[in-house]
């Protein structure tokens, strides 16, 4: 090797540590400003503290009334072997129509907003299937909301209904005993939704009319009627 070759291999030698040095500390200063960006993210990443557990030994006050009450009565009056027999309320539906405030999305919104808060449970929006010229109304144009409730809502609904909204119905003598549809499901509707204690009325924009069907699985009318007055229901024929 030639003293030039030597002295050309002493220069190209600490270049390439000095290489290793630039390349680590270019990584050290990534690894630097990376930790802070991961240590915020994590901190952001935290969740917001969860809302209080629901008692798992909550029973409904009304589903509690059923079992102990009101199914041993059905039993004993229909002659029931089985206390599956027993006729149950299955479900609820309540609807709002909102026809006349069809060009409005406003308004759709704001009975979806007063469905909800009575319900307890997110309204849908329900839309024309067929346009109708005579009403103005086209194909899938938002006409009003509704919500189907079952199980612990469902009795927690029913509840309110009977006890607090229908004794502030203006006028209110009872319900029609007629209302029957043949199958053992039940309808009946009220003029102002306002009735619920969870409308402010100072705060509502409109007043809705409502449509409450009541789901059963009993196979007569004779049987709703039974279930439905073991559960306090006014009626007046």
């Amino acid at each position: 090797m030639s003293d030039k070759d030597a002295k050309d291999g002493k220069a190209k030698k600490p270049a390439k540590p000095h290489g290793g040095d630039a390349g680590a500390q270019a990584g050290a200063k990534k690894a630097k400003s990376a930790r802070p960006e991961g240590k915020t993210e994590g901190a952001a990443a935290k969740p917001a503290s969860a809302p209080a557990a629901r008692d798992p030994n909550y029973v409904p006050r009304f589903k509690k009334r059923y079992e102990e009450v009101i199914r041993p009565q059905l039993q004993k009056e229909f002659g029931y072997t089985n206390a599956l027999q027993a006729p149950r309320i299955e479900k609820i539906v309540l609807n709002i129509g909102a026809g006349e405030a069809a060009s409005e999305q406003k308004k759709i919104q704001s009975a979806v907003n007063d469905l909800t808060a009575i319900a307890g449970q997110k309204a849908v929006i329900t839309r024309a299937k067929k346009a109708i010229a005579t009403y103005k109304i086209r194909h899938g144009l938002p006409i009003g909301v509704k919500v189907t409730l079952r199980k612990d809502r469902m009795y927690e609904f029913l509840d309110r209904l009977v006890t607090i909204a229908l004794p502030r119905v203006r006028d209110f003598r009872g319900l029609n005993g007629r209302s029957f549809d043949g199958n053992g499901n039940y309808a009946l509707g009220l003029k102002e939704h306002i009735v619920f204690v969870e409308i402010d009325y100072d705060k509502t924009e409109n007043v809705w009319g409502m449509d409450i069907i009541i789901n059963t699985s009993a196979r007569t009318d004779a049987e709703a009627r039974a279930l439905l007055k073991g559960f306090q229901f006014p009626f007046i024929n």
